[in-house]
């Protein structure tokens, strides 16, 4: 059975289908007569993989403004390149908000305005993620196929939150948390999130809870950790433009402990038409398992993504995917970026073209 699927309102693919996307490297900064510049290797690297959409990391841009954000799109245009996504770091993940810390109004007040930004400027999707103490990893990455070198998690093995803070165990917050807090504190956000959202015209797809782990250091996880915490979040958010990016990476880090396959995730989300955007991304075993997970490459898995990508197809999807967790291999960062975006684009064109020879 297939679902029509929504693509962001705003952004016009060159292509029906599936779109592969990935991140763009290096800094975009002025020159001394104040234009906005851009790395040529990154854009020629980008234009050679032959993508339309590109993310924009916060630390690579020089200001946030709706005119700067405005500029970067139109400079990249000029280079072929859509921005599909430009994040704000400080903003992407805000433990304030997530458990009602002291400067929560503070976050709330700057998060309205960047998305603001984000609708003034043109770019009309924002991934957001919702972890009171950020992502959790072990202190040291461990090998994966060839002696490449990979991010993972043992619990039973050091370990420690890696971004967005420097949390530790036993509690990262000094105290315990419960789920009505959690709760009571998304509301609080989502609340005043929506309108402005809705107004902006910009769609904002939550990230799950990487690990999505019961409780980490005091932290319920039980928002974005779960299929039916999903549920629960976007039934109170009630917006159209609240959504969903699909890490299927964080998603098998808890296996079926997540209340569901990515496969029935993504027909879920399909029929509500709350799927914006994926992280198609591989791990060696869920963390239940002994010695936990670690990330690897997509082919490396114990899961199947073609399984994933056939699922998309079958839903019509036509929103972005792209690569994420990615791994140390020989050659470094361009030659992993370039295997595991190949292997998307790859993929993806083989599940297409088998749908249009049936």
């Amino acid at each position: 059975m297939s679902y029509p699927m929504q693509v962001v309102p705003g952004y016009v693919n060159s292509r029906p289908g599936i779109q592969v996307g990935t991140k763009m490297e290096g800094p975009i900064t002025r020159d001394a007569s104040g234009r906005l510049t851009v790395d040529p290797q990154g854009v020629a690297f980008l234009q050679q993989l032959g993508v339309e959409w590109v993310m924009i990391g916060g630390n690579q841009v020089p200001e946030h403004s709706a005119s700067c954000y405005r500029e970067i799109r139109e400079m990249l245009e000029e280079h072929g390149l859509k921005i599909f996504r430009l994040a704000n770091d400080q903003l992407h993940n805000m433990p304030d908000v997530t458990l009602g810390l002291e400067n929560r109004d503070r976050m709330i007040e700057r998060y309205l305005k960047y998305i603001s930004d984000l609708g003034e400027a043109g770019i009309y999707y924002a991934t957001y993620a919702h972890m009171g103490n950020g992502i959790w990893r072990d202190h040291e990455r461990r090998p994966v196929r060839g002696g490449a070198t990979a991010g993972g998690l043992d619990l039973s093995r050091p370990n420690r939150s890696i971004a967005f803070g420097d949390f530790e165990w036993p509690l990262s917050h000094g105290r315990t948390f419960t789920e009505d807090e959690l709760w009571g504190n998304y509301e609080y956000f989502i609340r005043q999130v929506v309108p402005v959202a809705e107004s902006a015209g910009v769609y904002i797809g939550f990230h799950p809870d990487d690990p999505p782990v019961y409780t980490m250091a005091g932290v319920p996880r039980c928002i974005l950790g779960t299929f039916d915490g999903y549920k629960r979040a976007l039934e109170i958010a009630d917006s159209p433009n609240i959504g969903v990016c699909l890490c299927v990476g964080c998603w098998l880090e808890d296996g079926e402990e997540m209340g569901c396959s990515p496969e029935e995730f993504i027909r879920y989300l399909g029929k509500e038409k709350k799927l914006f955007k994926l992280h198609v991304c591989n791990v060696t075993a869920p963390l239940s398992a002994p010695g936990g997970f670690n990330e690897t490459f997509p082919d490396a898995g114990y899961y199947n993504l073609v399984n994933v990508l056939k699922t998309l197809d079958e839903i019509n999807f036509d929103g972005v995917i792209m690569n994420d967790h990615l791994i140390d291999m020989v050659g470094g960062h361009y030659t992993c970026e370039a295997y595991f975006t190949a292997y998307l684009k790859g993929a993806v064109d083989a599940v297409q073209n088998d749908r249009g020879q049936k």
